[in-house]
């Protein structure tokens, strides 16, 4: 591949939108063309992998307009890593969607599109202002979707969670577009190839660009600006919910690490409050999930927890930091889905993800325990997955970094996620069946508002089906493999991940060897 190639990453997906918006009233077309291009996308990601194995960077500017001018594109091996999973992630996502029903939304796969295209123009590009650009692109259709790909019920919940996401992220970018103002007003540039090592010479851009990385800490839910996720997130529908959870987070995590590296040059006079910010993020997040009461609650939570884990990547900047942090990162993308895949499809089967509503699954939809169990012993870093690599590689480097206390954190937090991963199986798989305490056809995840669920061929259950509790063995209420596979395919992949941790390892080696030394990528854009 070359770098002439890299803005169909982001012209396919919106020239198919568009087509797709003119051909509309055809769901089985949508869903066919956007598994296509979803894969696709994967592929280019994979060939892009391939040819940046020896630390190649591909640049591009679109237009071929000079430096300064043109939108600047460029792939390395971060760039190559993070947009075939998020690829593969987003292709998982809309086979959930197409199993659940949620897909026949209108306008569901062009809006998947756009934000696809957002996605990939914000991990290609090489300039400040172009990644704000990308991430209203990203952030446009994922206001619709929050509410147009909702189950129809609790629709209030669903209207104050996304005013909740609207509201925030608006005031988020317009604090990421101050920051780039400044930062061209202190610099005369946000090309960030011209930006090289800027923050670590002036504490004018210092300041600049970290009123960009401050909005980028909101995107990614650090603490103390967490809350905003637990609250949104649950309140739509489950599909979109893993669709979020592996996008727009990491985007924001990607460009911590991309600015850090290339602007800030990692300099290590900061590194001290990311170590201590991180941490606390880790603390306050799983705390956070012990007093939840719903799958996705208790989910979201984790989020916030596991960011601290990847962001100790590039606050502890050092080689074996950042491969951790790489690593930590593709595989918690991977495993977040899978959890909010596998409890998504109990919640659209049984009508309801709280705790005190489900029991008893694990003999009735077998293999739903098993995708929710191995990604939960992913998640809490619990071998043979991958998230015992990416854990313990964590730990190593922290150690080796000297940040003991961090390490005693990461230590305790893994506990407390192993906990909460076994409260969930305990209320939702193990035990006997709850009956149900109302015959209230109402009553939803959170226990309010209501109406019909969804099916996994797309059609609506009867609202009194989809309250009554999971020892009711009807056959047709058990969840089918359509609806099954999204979660047990990405629990399957962390496995191997685990097991074969050398070869994805080396892969973030090479990343991470690209954000200590960017000279290749900052020549790949200036074309110097």
């Amino acid at each position: 591949m070359t770098g002439s190639a890299l803005p169909l990453f982001v012209a396919v997906p919106l020239l198919t939108a568009a087509a797709l918006v003119l051909l509309r009233g055809r769901p089985r077309l949508d869903g066919v063309v956007l598994g296509a291009v979803l894969l696709a996308s994967t592929a280019g990601g994979v060939l892009l992998v391939l040819g940046a194995r020896d630390g190649d960077v591909l640049a591009h500017g679109v237009g071929l307009w000079p430096v300064g001018v043109a939108i600047p594109f460029a792939a390395d091996m971060l760039t190559a890593l993070m947009l075939t999973v998020t690829g593969l992630l987003s292709a998982t996502c809309a086979a959930f969607a197409v199993a659940s029903g949620h897909a026949r939304a209108p306008f569901f796969a062009p809006l998947v599109l756009v934000l696809t295209a957002g996605v990939n123009g914000a991990l290609l590009t090489a300039d400040l202002f172009n990644l704000f650009v990308f991430i209203e692109v990203m952030l446009l259709p994922s206001y619709a979707l929050f509410v147009l790909a909702g189950p129809g019920r609790g629709r209030l919940r669903q209207v104050a969670g996304a005013r909740l996401y609207v509201t925030v992220n608006l005031l988020t970018s317009t604090v990421f577009l101050a920051g780039v103002a400044f930062v061209y007003g202190v610099a005369g540039t946000v090309n960030l190839a011209e930006l090289a090592g800027a923050a670590r010479e002036s504490d004018a851009v210092a300041t600049a660009v970290a009123v960009c990385l401050f909005a980028l800490g909101i995107k990614a839910a650090v603490v103390p600006v967490h809350g905003w996720l637990a609250r949104a997130y649950p309140a739509t529908s489950p599909a979109v919910t893993a669709l979020f959870s592996g996008l727009h987070t990491k985007v924001a995590i990607y460009a911590i690490y991309r600015v850090y590296a290339v602007v800030f040059d990692g300099d290590e006079r900061y590194l001290w409050v990311g170590v201590a910010v991180f941490s606390v993020t880790m603390v306050v997040g799983v705390l956070g999930a012990v007093g939840e009461t719903t799958t996705r609650s208790i989910l979201a939570f984790h989020m916030v927890s596991q960011i601290g884990y990847i962001l100790l990547g590039v606050a502890l900047f050092t080689l074996a930091g950042l491969t951790a942090g790489i690593f930590y990162l593709l595989h918690h993308m991977i495993v977040k889905a899978s959890l909010f895949l596998s409890t998504g499809a109990v919640e659209e089967r049984y009508g309801t993800g709280r705790l005190d509503r489900l029991g008893g699954l694990a003999r009735r939809e077998p293999w739903v325990a098993v995708a929710f169990f191995a990604a939960a012993l992913s998640l809490a870093g619990l071998p043979p997955f991958s998230g015992f690599v990416a854990k313990l590689s964590l730990l190593v480097a922290a150690q080796d970094a000297g940040q003991v206390v961090a390490v005693v954190v990461m230590v305790l937090v893994s506990l407390v996620t192993l906990l909460s991963m076994l409260k969930i199986w305990s209320g939702v798989f193990w035990g006997s069946p709850t009956p149900p305490e109302t015959d209230d056809p109402s009553l939803t995840q959170d226990g309010t508002g209501a109406g019909p669920s969804s099916t996994s061929s797309g059609t609506a259950a009867p609202a009194a089906t989809a309250t009554l509790a999971p020892a009711v063995d009807a056959p047709a209420r058990r969840i089918g493999a359509a609806l099954l596979a999204p979660s047990l395919v990405l629990a399957a992949i962390t496995l191997g991940l685990g097991l074969g941790a050398e070869l994805l390892l080396g892969l973030a080696e090479t990343a991470a060897a690209g954000l200590l030394d960017p000279s290749a990528f900052v020549e790949a854009v200036t074309g110097s």
